[in-house]
């Protein structure tokens, strides 16, 4: 008896034992898999602000523009007259709306103003199945929600009760599903059910025409429960970079033009923020320690048509005569300035005041300082937080603008929670949506999602290497982007020209030149080659990637160049663009590469300049087709990613 039972003590034993072996190797392994995920959504989200942070410097090329138009000539007028002319009021309804047919043939959703609980359902169905709405009940949308939305205030103010809860989401970005999926688990907007949308309703996703068109739907059915805040994507000069213009023209062709006018000014109205029960402050960025919500209560929102165009401070006595093309007639500068006063535009102070709760960045560490990241709005600590609640008499502050793995935060002592409602926003499987409902009384609750193609969700190493290989492949496009700026830091730190460098020297010059925040000697074992005594060979982070070139002989400044730039390039063209043809003329292309180039400190030389866009005349009829021409500088991957199974962070 005693035999078998020390026979089972022992074989209990060795079981426990070989549990808590499996428990803890299980345990480093999720572990592992989660660091690696964190690293990826570093890399994710650094490059993401580096390029708002490219985006928010545009403004400061356009200020340079306005205050050097003398030196475009004066071939482009409208161009300069964009910016510093009073905005020109929408042309009449019936010109947009009334003269657009929807034909028989059209078998999509047609929908009765006024509109009802009905046409909410009837939009969603036709989404669903992949229709387009038509051109004709959009702008009519679009005139409805603006004749609204220029009655209300800047800050909308709701009663909650006990009974009477309200859902906020943060950025939707074009994910269809992820409003589909919030609408099926929380309900429709109705009454009883009321929704703030705070902000970035549009821009990177595919469908960010349909979920905008939904929202809009849903405000004019029950405009005193669903509430819509404006955030940084609500902003006509980052759908140019984003791409809700590539879609809208894509969708609408010969209408999109118009449903643009009316969308960048139907952006201008829509409310900066909501106050909850006076107590809840909710809007898209954050907040600054100079923030003043008496400020932004009374400035005329609808003058802020761009955060990227800043009000302008140019002398008017300069009379610079240009010729306006549409009219064919002589206009002064003077006499523009006459047109826009300065009334047209906000003051520098009211500007930054909305810049700031658009764009700011809660952080840990306390004080107030410029949000280097994006390059707009600060960074606000928690002593900034209780300063700014205090003084206006509020508990929380509730705001989106930034992806967490979780799809929401608490920070500063729980007086700020981020939501952010897209989930899988950088690759499949790489952070969850969510929710928040509350009420009078109550604590915030959350409610968590991810969306999902599968009937389950993919092994968690399987999201994690997607991730990965995504992630690097988009470092590797930045890297390639600045080889010339990369390696001639590289060769400054070896003077023997050996090729190498120390893991130290490396990292420094990645972080130097590309200005991206990241754990670089982590990332190195993917993205270089060392020798056998840890050294790098510093020409090897080049050596499966290159920018394929137009023209054979140019020279790889101009063509990291225009890689590196083509984002920004594509806007200020477009600017110039004034009826999306996607056609420049030479004269254009020339003058506004020399203002860029002598901007951005980019010493290019013009005869390159030249041979690019000579060889980009297609049609050899002195214009170019931008979008092809930018669609000659692209990137190549000799590697295989599909196949790599490795893991990048060890």
């Amino acid at each position: 008896s005693n035999y078998f039972t020390l026979t089972f003590i022992s074989c209990t034993s060795a079981v426990l034992r070989a549990v808590l072996i499996i428990q803890n190797w299980y345990r480093g392994y999720r572990a592992r898999l989660r660091a690696r995920q964190h690293y990826a959504l570093t890399i994710f989200q650094s490059i993401e602000y580096a390029d708002e942070q490219g985006q928010m410097q545009l403004s400061n090329f356009f200020s340079f523009m306005l205050d050097n138009y003398t030196n475009m000539g004066e071939d482009d007028p409208e161009l300069v007259h964009r910016f510093i002319a009073s905005q020109q009021e929408i042309k009449s309804r019936q010109e947009y709306v009334e003269l657009i047919d929807v034909p028989d043939s059209y078998l999509g959703p047609r929908l009765q103003f006024p509109l009802t609980f009905t046409d909410i359902d009837l939009l969603l169905e036709a989404f669903k199945q992949q229709q387009i709405l038509h051109a004709h009940y959009v702008l009519e949308v679009l005139f409805e929600t603006k004749k609204i939305l220029k009655q209300m205030p800047n800050f909308t103010h709701i009663k909650t009760s006990p009974s009477r809860e309200i859902t906020i989401c943060g950025d939707l970005h074009g994910k269809l599903d992820d409003l589909f999926l919030i609408f099926y688990k929380n309900g429709l907007p109705s009454e009883n059910n009321p929704y703030v949308f705070n902000g970035d309703f549009v821009d990177r996703g595919k469908n960010s025409m349909e979920i905008l068109m939904i929202l809009l739907v849903s405000f004019l059915v029950y405009p005193n429960d669903v509430h819509l805040n404006r955030g940084n994507h609500e902003d006509f000069m980052m759908n140019l970079r984003y791409g809700f213009t590539k879609e809208i023209l894509h969708k609408y062709k010969l209408h999109g033009k118009k449903i643009l006018e009316i969308l960048e000014e139907l952006y201008t109205w829509l409310p900066i923020g909501t106050i909850i029960d006076n107590e809840i402050l909710v809007t898209h960025g954050g907040i600054s320690e100079s923030t003043d919500l008496n400020v932004l209560h009374r400035l005329e929102r609808n003058k802020m048509k761009s955060v990227l165009i800043p009000p302008m401070d140019v002398s008017r006595d300069q009379a610079v005569e240009f010729e306006q093309s549409r009219m064919g007639i002589s206009v002064s500068a003077s006499e523009i300035f006459k047109q826009g006063e300065t009334s047209e535009h906000l003051s520098r102070h009211e500007w930054e005041q909305v810049i700031d709760i658009l764009w700011s960045d809660p952080k840990g560490r306390k004080g107030c300082y410029p949000n280097t990241c994006r390059g707009g709005g600060c960074y606000f600590g928690p002593d900034v937080t209780s300063k700014i609640l205090s003084k206006f008499q509020l508990k929380m502050l509730i705001r989106s603008h930034e992806c967490k793995p979780e799809g929401y935060e608490i920070c500063h002592d729980g007086k700020v929670i981020t939501v952010f409602s897209a989930s899988n926003y950088y690759e499949e499987g790489s952070n969850r949506g969510a929710y928040i409902r509350l009420c009078s009384g109550m604590n915030p609750r959350f409610f968590q999602y991810q969306v999902t193609k599968a009937t389950c969700l993919k092994p968690l190493h399987q999201r994690v290497n997607i991730m990965e290989i995504s992630a690097i492949r988009a470092l590797k496009e930045r890297m390639i982007s600045r080889k010339t700026d990369l390696t001639r830091a590289f060769q400054l730190q070896d003077p023997r020209k050996s090729g190498k460098v120390s893991l130290g020297q490396w990292a420094l010059s990645m972080e130097n030149i590309l200005g991206l925040q990241l754990p670089w000697r982590t990332l190195s074992s993917h993205l270089v080659t060392a020798d056998k005594d840890g050294n790098i060979m510093y020409m090897s982070s080049f050596q499966d990637i290159h920018i394929e070139k137009p023209v054979q002989q140019a020279q790889s400044t101009i063509v990291e160049t225009v890689y590196r730039y083509r984002s920004d390039l594509e806007i200020i063209y477009n600017m110039i663009d004034s009826d999306h043809s996607g056609l420049i003329s030479m004269e254009e292309f020339r003058a506004m590469w020399k203002l860029f180039s002598s901007h951005y400190n980019v010493p290019i030389d013009e005869s390159q300049v030249d041979k690019l866009a000579n060889t980009m005349d297609l049609n050899k009829d002195g214009s170019i087709d931008f979008n092809e021409f930018l669609k000659a500088f692209y990137v190549v991957h000799k590697y295989d990613t599909s196949k790599s199974d490795s893991s990048l962070y060890r």
